[in-house]
């Protein structure tokens, strides 16, 4: 029981920063001192430069993202996690009463796509190694894809294909030319000194995200309409925090993956929704509402799950 807790406690621990620094970009915005007038140049600078820094950062060099089980298996997992999220939330959203057609589809939507670029991140940096890390980067390709490739014909209807151009997105590029990089053997020929500027920049890419995240959720809860919206509240966390931990946790059982790659799906498994659904309802003509209370209930509610998820997923996969 000891040895239990004493895990819980190691969990507990590498989640808190993350869940204060969101805390403290929530505090910021009602502060005023962050900002929605920032929000749109920070986060383009952040998607566009550092993250891509910190993917190449990352990949760069490292043995994990050369084994080609790693490069063909963490993909098609992120990519199947989603697409099997998004088959769960349909079947679940047909059992909401109160939800008109749009609503379901956002709902199942939201519920299918965890965090898996913001929280993992850190996560994987301060439980893990760098092996982890990178394997997290690769299998955030399948991520990318099924979030566009599902997203779209759930929010509008618009067949996906004409949308390619929106995977071609420097993180996704950088990891592509970071893992091919490797492949070819040319990343000895990279200067140390352009490898400790994408470093440095990369650095900055956790912390500046959870801050916007936390400046979000602070803009998004005053539109929110607690009164209403129990049974979508209820619903997207059994499921994104218990039904769907369990079947990635059963398919990370089951197929022939790495030791980095289970890890990778033990964090993965105990996400809360991720925000960027919401700027996608709204952007594409979704219920903004239902997403936003998808992901303020989950991202609330995982600091309690995410734990015990985490601490049961590693004793679970990994021996």
């Amino acid at each position: 029981m000891g040895a239990l807790m004493h895990e819980f406690v190691t969990v507990f621990q590498a989640v808190l920063p993350v869940f204060i620094l969101i805390g403290t970009g929530f505090v910021l915005r009602r502060l005023g001192w962050l900002t929605d007038v920032a929000d749109t140049s920070l986060l383009r600078v952040t998607i566009n430069v550092m993250i891509p820094c910190l993917a190449v950062d990352s990949l760069l060099g490292n043995p994990a993202a050369a084994v080609f089980g790693n490069v063909v298996w963490a993909p098609v997992v992120g990519f199947g996690t989603v697409g099997l999220g998004v088959a769960v939330g349909l079947l679940a959203a047909k059992w909401l009463p109160s939800a008109h057609p749009a609503g379901r589809r956002t709902f199942a939507f939201t519920v299918a796509v965890y965090n898996y670029g913001y929280i993992p991140l850190p996560l994987a940096v301060s439980l893990f190694d760098q092996a982890t890390v990178a394997v997290l980067f690769v299998h955030n390709l399948g991520v990318e894809l099924a979030l566009w490739l599902f997203g779209l014909p759930l929010l509008t209807g618009l067949d996906p294909r004409r949308q390619w151009r929106k995977l071609l997105s420097p993180p996704v590029l950088a990891i592509v030319a970071a893992v091919l990089t490797n492949a070819l053997g040319a990343d000895r020929w990279i200067p140390a000194f352009a490898r400790e500027a994408a470093h440095l920049l990369g650095q900055c890419a956790i912390p500046l995200g959870m801050l916007l995240i936390g400046a979000t959720v602070a803009d998004q809860l005053p539109a929110l309409p607690w009164s209403k919206g129990f049974e979508t509240v209820a619903a997207a966390s059994l499921l994104r925090l218990g039904l769907l931990p369990l079947l990635f946790l059963g398919l990370g059982w089951l197929l022939p993956l790495s030791a980095e790659l289970r890890r990778v799906v033990v964090l993965q498994a105990a996400m809360p929704a991720a925000v960027f659904p919401i700027v996608m309802a709204r952007h594409y003509g979704g219920d903004v509402i239902t997403a936003l209370r998808v992901v303020v209930a989950t991202t609330a509610l995982s600091l309690l799950t995410m734990p015990g998820w985490i601490q049961m997923g590693l004793r679970w996969l990994t021996p």
